[in-house]
């Protein structure tokens, strides 16, 4: 990845260029990257002209996106601390979701990207960001359906309230619930095991109760 390459970090005592190398990149540098991006994603396009990446550790690399990509749409898609950490501890990846291993560490990540997203929103131009509560999707599918499509600019398509009737090919560990309506059968499946996540709600500490703040 981009970012995976600025880190420049040749042994793992050395430390980390980037985020500290984006200081010293000109005009010219971030609009190269931005340009590589674009053209390296261009197998997954299609041919569309528009594509969501969707890879859950984007929030750390929100101020580099901002920077190479001034016309993307950055979606906050944010859904309650436990039912988000508990879908991830059950989900084994095969690699690179290392922190969904244990319920402190999930927790504690969770915990920073909230942490993290907050910041986002200090120091980005208002309106840079769109939070989109998983909750409020579930009460309200088309009305924030119309919020998202509107701060993107486009236009109001019918299937992206019909997304389970879609043909394509899913990949993801959402394949099977992305062939159904959206329902509420994944809200609070952790509640039978609550007894055990004590853990988790440690971890988790304010973002616990101030997850929508």
């Amino acid at each position: 990845s981009l970012a995976h390459r600025l880190r420049g970090r040749k042994q793992l005592t050395d430390r980390e260029r980037y985020p500290r190398i984006l200081h010293e990149l000109g005009a010219d540098d971030l609009q190269a990257l931005g340009e590589e991006y674009v053209e390296t994603t261009r197998i997954h396009r299609q041919g569309a002209a528009f594509f969501t990446d969707k890879m859950p550790n984007n929030f750390r690399h929100i101020g580099l996106i901002h920077l190479i990509l001034p016309n993307a749409k950055i979606i906050d898609a944010r859904r309650h601390p436990m039912d988000c950490c508990w879908s991830g501890f059950k989900q084994l990846f095969a690699e690179g979701q290392e922190f969904t291993y244990s319920l402190e560490d999930i927790g504690n990540y969770y915990r920073g990207y909230v942490d993290l997203m907050a910041h986002w929103e200090r120091v980005l131009p208002e309106g840079r960001i769109l939070r989109v509560q998983h909750e409020d999707v579930l009460d309200d599918l088309g009305g924030q359906v119309r919020r998202i499509l509107d701060y993107c600019g486009l236009p109001f398509d019918q299937a992206c309230v019909d997304f389970h009737k879609t043909d394509r090919a899913v990949r993801t560990a959402s394949s099977e619930q992305v062939r159904k309506p959206i329902n509420k059968s994944g809200v609070e499946q952790w509640r039978p095991y609550e007894a055990h996540l004590e853990p988790l709600k440690t971890a988790l500490g304010p973002a616990l109760t101030h997850y929508r703040d």
